[in-house]
């Protein structure tokens, strides 16, 4: 048995891995000089392509499933329950302030979140998840989709298990109000109708039809 302490810095470990960041290296670029500058999924789908940013949410999203879905197993405590969410939320700021590069330049903390509650409540999740791509094809702002998205997520989970007491539905009212501080620049500039769309590089653009047409 393990520490629930030690998972805790493990969490954050496996949280900070800056994928983002990892994947533009292997380009030859930073990706914090390119596109938004964000090292989220949908800047390396902008700046890197379609396939590479695919891959980068997958991979940040088992940054926030591994340790919530696993680690509690091995925690040596009587409320592993309790502390999947600890190991969750020490993801996600592990995401935010990536230890790897000194706690500068992580992302917004959306997919790593999805991992987290796809191991704590998978049903909400892919409510939350369909909402997302229902506000994103709608209007092709990723950041209004990510903001109603954190939002759907304790709602779906109050909605079906309407106790307002649950740890789960807590933790996911905290985690809906993190991701939407993290977007507090884009609400802005949404309310002044001066936030971008979704618009991708030649290179995102050509990378998208090589993989549909396959």
């Amino acid at each position: 048995m393990i520490s629930p302490w030690l998972c805790l810095v493990i969490s954050y470990a496996i949280g900070s891995i800056p994928w983002a960041f990892i994947a533009g290296k292997v380009e030859g670029i930073d990706l914090r000089e390119h596109g938004s500058g964000n090292l989220g999924a949908t800047n390396v789908v902008r700046v890197l392509g379609l396939k590479t940013g695919v891959a980068v949410f997958a991979a940040d999203v088992l940054k926030g499933f591994l340790p919530v879905y696993f680690l509690p197993v091995y925690a040596n405590t009587l409320r592993p329950d309790l502390w999947a969410f600890a190991f969750g939320v020490a993801a996600i700021l592990g995401h935010v302030k990536p230890v790897y590069l000194l706690g500068r330049g992580g992302g917004k903390g959306v997919a790593t979140a999805a991992g987290v509650f796809l191991a704590l409540a998978p049903l909400p999740s892919l409510i939350a998840f369909l909402v997302w791509c229902s506000v994103f094809a709608l209007t092709r702002y990723v950041s209004l989709a990510s903001v109603i998205g954190a939002i759907a997520m304790p709602l779906s989970i109050f909605i079906l298990h309407p106790d307002p007491t649950a740890p789960v539905f807590l933790v996911s009212v905290a985690v809906a109000a993190f991701v939407i501080g993290k977007h507090r620049a884009n609400i802005g500039r949404l309310r002044r109708g001066e936030e971008h769309r979704f618009v991708k590089t030649p290179a995102a653009v050509a990378d998208e039809k090589e993989t549909s047409g396959r």
